[in-house]
């Protein structure tokens, strides 16, 4: 079993990239195990294919130091918070029993993503349940429960709970992201493919807005943010900024 610190479950590959690439790495950079799994690959996306995406995925991994990236192909768009897919994630969790979980936002442009949080917080309840049975590689698996589920923030404001400082790491999660070339503004890119709001060359800026405009909170250029429905605690109140 390869265990995780901290382990991204989100519903697109690329979401993690956005939303926690640079939490990502400034952990991996402290010795910390990270991965990734991604719920679908995104294969109604208007550009690019799944096996394009896969290819991206897995380039993007590498330049995230990321310990694991997988893909669990849930179907892009049409899934539910069923008990099927709830046993897929708890799997998954109990594989790589992580300390902590990453998610989607609470709620999104794109609705796939509140969906998405509520699938994932769900199962990471769940995956606490002895008497919920999943196996894996014909072994039973053992319950486990994240020590705490953090919603990273996408293209709606959503006012964080904690921000991260990522300044030492944005070149590389923008790097990370622009492994996605069929996804954002690729000038190489030459499929005969229409333009989306996210392959326009001002969406990497509005990223950066959002970076600046949290890092600004906490007096550094860039963050990254985050929420959680429990309440977060420091040992003293000098951690805080």
């Amino acid at each position: 079993m390869l265990k995780l610190d901290i382990l991204v479950l989100s519903v697109h590959p690329d979401d993690a990239e956005l939303g926690c690439a640079g939490t990502l790495l400034k952990h991996h950079a402290m010795g910390k195990k990270t991965g990734i799994v991604d719920l679908t690959r995104g294969e109604l996306g208007t550009r690019g294919s799944a096996e394009i995406r896969d290819q991206e995925a897995a380039e993007s991994g590498r330049i995230l130091g990321l310990a694991v990236r997988e893909n669990i192909g849930i179907p892009d768009g049409f899934f539910e918070n069923t008990k099927e897919y709830q046993l897929k994630i708890i799997e998954v969790i109990r594989k790589y029993q992580p300390e902590i979980l990453i998610t989607n936002a609470y709620h999104d442009r794109h609705p796939d993503h509140g969906r998405a949080n509520k699938l994932v917080e769900e199962s990471a309840f769940l995956a606490g349940l002895r008497k919920i049975e999943t196996s894996f590689n014909g072994e039973l698996q053992h319950a486990w429960r994240p020590k705490q589920t953090l919603h990273f923030i996408q293209d709606n404001y959503i006012r964080p709970d904690i921000l991260i400082d990522i300044t030492n790491f944005w070149d590389t999660k923008v790097e990370s992201i622009k492994a996605f070339g069929s996804q954002f503004f690729n000038p190489d890119w030459s499929a005969d493919e229409p333009q989306t709001y996210i392959s326009s060359p001002d969406f990497i800026q509005i990223v950066e807005a959002r970076a600046r405009e949290f890092g600004k909170s906490i007096g550094v250029k860039y963050a990254e943010g985050f929420t959680s429905r429990k309440i977060l605690g420091v040992d003293t109140l000098f951690d805080l900024r």
